[in-house]
């Protein structure tokens, strides 16, 4: 093995190198909120963000969906944030971890190679001694270019990461705020109904969890076709209202239900809605404590699951509840006091 050419100039620059890697300070990270990274848009209203006047049904479906894809893209963010912690700690620790040894190799190096390495060599004892010091010098070399390499490799991955949290973080703040403009957006046209409180009554405090339905790549829900045969009707469901009504029946909520309704500006005729009596069939308004309970017990499963089946709105007892609104008093048609309405996404 022999030195080669250079190498000695190499030798008197390297704690120069050293010393100017680990001193030099880490490029601010930017990031673009709006270069497609992030999962926060909003998906397009399927109806059509431009139409000229739309409905307050269509408003407040298009703010309550846009509501829950933020949210979700904020939870997402949540995780890798915290994935992107882990692994800038653990990438810190091996910077460190390499920074003292790349140190110790230079100084090695310095003091062995530096002016005087020729002679160092030439006052080598005989060929064998000239061929050993050689050899330790190219070995320190070489050991130092790789420990240089890895604490590089090192750095960048720490400010990669950096970076990347930096992006993700941005994100999550692009997210909030959708998540914060749905919510007024669902705010003003609830407006239009009037009224707010919350559902009275007994209720269980807890509630059994049901399966998440499916969601899109994006992480919210993508509006669905009326195709599923309905298990209550001769009519058609949408997929995800036929898993919202097993997980209802899985819970334990076996009165009396109906899904899909001929007619109607809303969400019956699309497959999207169904009602769950009081009752085992047909419809009764509560008269007694074991009804009113029963309809609290399954408007508290819908409202506690809602973010997991996709759940538009709940109305019950003159009150509507929103995922981005809450309660709010309800003066439709039917103040919903015999059974318990619930559309879908």
């Amino acid at each position: 093995m022999s030195v080669r050419p250079g190498r000695w100039l190499t030798l008197a620059l390297a704690p120069l190198v050293a010393v100017s890697i680990l001193a030099a300070p880490a490029s601010p990270a930017s990031a673009d909120p709006d270069d497609g990274s992030s999962s926060s848009s909003a998906e397009p209203d399927e109806k059509g963000d431009d139409k000229a006047d739309p409905t307050l049904d269509e408003v407040l479906e298009s703010s309550n969906r846009k509501f829950v894809q933020a949210k979700a893209a904020v939870a997402k963010s949540t995780t890798t944030q915290k994935a992107l912690g882990v692994k800038i700690t653990i990438a810190e620790a091996k910077r460190d971890v390499l920074i003292p040894e790349v140190n110790a190799i230079a100084a090695q190096q310095y003091r062995t190679g530096h002016l005087g390495a020729a002679s160092f060599l030439l006052g080598s004892n005989g060929s064998d001694d000239f061929l050993k010091k050689a050899v330790s010098l190219e070995e320190i070399n070489t050991l130092h270019d790789r420990k240089l390499r890895e604490l590089n490799a090192a750095i960048d991955e720490v400010e990669s990461t950096k970076a990347a949290l930096d992006s993700e973080v941005k994100a999550q703040q692009t997210a909030l705020t959708a998540m914060s403009k749905q919510k007024d957006a669902a705010d003003k046209a609830l407006k239009l109904i009037g009224g707010e409180g919350l559902t009275a009554g007994f209720v269980d405090a807890t509630s059994k969890v049901a399966a998440p339905a499916p969601r899109n790549s994006d992480g919210g829900f993508s509006a669905q076709k009326c195709t599923v045969n309905d298990p209550t009707t001769s009519g058609c469901i949408t997929a995800r209202t036929l898993h919202m009504y097993q997980e209802v029946k899985k819970a334990g909520f076996d009165n009396f239900v109906g899904c899909h309704r001929d007619g109607g500006p809303f969400e019956h005729p699309k497959g999207r809605a169904c009602d769950w009596s009081l009752q085992k069939s047909g419809f009764s308004e509560s008269h007694n404590a074991t009804m009113k309970k029963y309809g609290n017990d399954l408007m508290a499963f819908l409202v506690r699951n809602a973010d997991r089946l996709g759940i538009y709105y709940v109305i019950w007892y003159a009150q509507i509840w929103f995922p981005a609104t809450g309660w709010h008093a309800y003066h439709g048609v039917s103040n919903h006091k015999d059974h318990v309405h619930v559309s879908m996404l």
